[in-house]
């Protein structure tokens, strides 16, 4: 180990985040893992880590911390304003920390999840091979709370290679992401209605997904009511309830589920559903998948 930090304030909510603990499917255990997976990443990249190092997964920032030496840091994600002993700091930086400093993070204006890695990763206890906190099955580290502390890792051997890295600014407008239309579609009257119009996030959204609402277009309306044999789900999946509510599953979603699957979520886009905010636009757009030997799907 090569030192600790401690948790001043957690802010809204905050976890330890790792890539997840894949390969537990068959024990009924999901993924989990950081949500915004690229943020994530870069977090790891800017302090020398490997991409997998666990790290904090901060909800709106408010997350305030203390070291007990000196350490390497890195906050990515959604922008929230960054302070060092009071000194404004820039987002996706290499930030020098001394002993004692505390790291302050405001509210974010944009996106929802931020990230702080430190240089050597966070190592609390891993359970089944990972540290993140997994909120739908109730393992992993329990959430941060004041006066946590946190192991800190041995520092690997590599620097980081840039100081600031270029980060696209998070938007509070309309997001669009790409679909897999399938492969429940058959259970819609259209179901390329998903893709028409905007839906709008509500204020039903944690770790396990994101529900919607219709803002404009047509509802989903479902052909066959009958019941589904429970099936797995994937990362990303659009599940349609009862309600015509799509939900898109995120990290901590379960492993399977009995409601129709309108789509999937194009995995290079889900972390966009990991920092959209409620209110917010959403726009779907049809990727089209070739099927198997053949043309693509035709959507109706």
């Amino acid at each position: 180990m090569s030192g600790r930090v401690r948790v001043v304030a957690p802010g809204v909510f905050s976890t330890i985040q790792d890539r997840g603990r894949a390969g537990w499917f068959h024990a009924g255990v999901g993924v989990s893992g950081a949500a915004d997976r690229a943020s994530f990443a870069l977090a790891n990249r800017l302090v020398g880590n490997d991409e997998s190092a666990a790290a904090i997964e901060c909800v709106l920032g408010g997350l305030w911390v203390e070291v007990d030496g000196p350490m390497v840091a890195a906050v990515t994600g959604a922008p929230v304003p960054i302070s060092v002993d009071g000194r404004a700091e820039p987002p996706a930086s290499v930030l020098y920390l001394r002993r004692g400093s505390r790291l302050r993070l405001g509210t974010a204006a944009a996106g929802l999840r931020c990230y702080l890695a430190v240089r050597g990763g966070f190592e609390p206890p891993a359970v089944l091979g990972s540290r993140s906190r997994d909120t739908l099955a109730g393992i992993g580290p329990e959430p941060l709370a004041a006066d946590t502390e946190l192991p800190v890792g041995t520092a690997p051997r590599g620097w980081p290679e840039v100081a600031v890295a270029p980060v696209a600014p998070m938007t509070t407008g309309t997001v669009t992401a790409r679909v897999w239309i399938g492969p429940r579609d058959d259970r819609f009257t259209r179901p390329g209605d998903l893709c028409a119009g905007t839906w709008r996030v509500s204020a039903d959204i944690d770790r396990v997904g994101v529900r919607l609402d219709r803002a404009d277009g047509p509802p989903l309306v479902r052909r066959d009511t009958t019941e589904l044999p429970t099936e797995g789900m994937p990362l990303g999946a659009i599940q349609v309830p009862p309600s015509g509510q799509p939900v898109v599953f995120l990290a901590d979603h379960p492993i399977t589920g009995g409601y129709p699957v309108v789509g999937t979520v194009v995995d290079a886009d889900v972390d966009l559903f990991a920092q959209v905010r409620p209110g917010q636009l959403v726009r779907f757009r049809n990727d089209t998948q070739p099927r198997r030997g053949g043309g693509p799907v035709r959507v109706p």
